[in-house]
């Protein structure tokens, strides 16, 4: 059996795509600066004025302990909100890139390898320029239910 060995092209391809990818993390990362901040400053700052209140005297060791769980409500809350937004984005995302690799993988049986690799290319461009368009989006989102202003 033949050892498939990648084409010149097909190396700066799979290298363009490489960027390409770093592009959807770069925008997500910027898209969710004002969010991730909110959240490790603002939240987590109104987190620890409030526990500092739960340790009063008068409160038994139990009530302290409840009182400080229930100060870090809000921000468990928030990083569960992000977290589960951006897996749903990943996953979106990952679904649209298999079928990039699922059409890619068609191609090339028929052996159209130039053809294959360009349309995977321009697929991979398309599914990732989609994604940015919908982060704004998706942040707001994110924004609206932290009610951040």
């Amino acid at each position: 059996m033949d050892q498939y060995h990648p084409s010149d092209e097909e190396r700066i391809v799979t290298d363009r795509i490489r960027r390409k990818l770093e592009e959807v993390n770069v925008a997500a990362q910027k898209h969710l600066a004002g969010v991730q901040d909110h959240v490790n400053f603002t939240m987590q700052q109104a987190y620890f004025k409030c526990a500092y209140e739960c340790f009063d005297r008068r409160r038994s060791q139990e009530g302290i302990n409840s009182c400080v769980e229930n100060c870090s409500v809000p921000v468990l809350r928030a990083n569960n909100v992000v977290e589960t937004e951006m897996a749903k984005f990943q996953e979106r995302l990952n679904r649209s890139l298999m079928v990039c690799q699922d059409k890619f993988e068609a191609a090339r049986l028929q052996k159209m390898q130039t053809e294959a690799t360009q349309e995977l290319e321009s697929c991979i461009n398309r599914t990732i320029d989609d994604s940015i368009r919908v982060l704004p989006h998706l942040v707001d989102q994110i924004k609206s239910s932290l009610s951040i202003n």
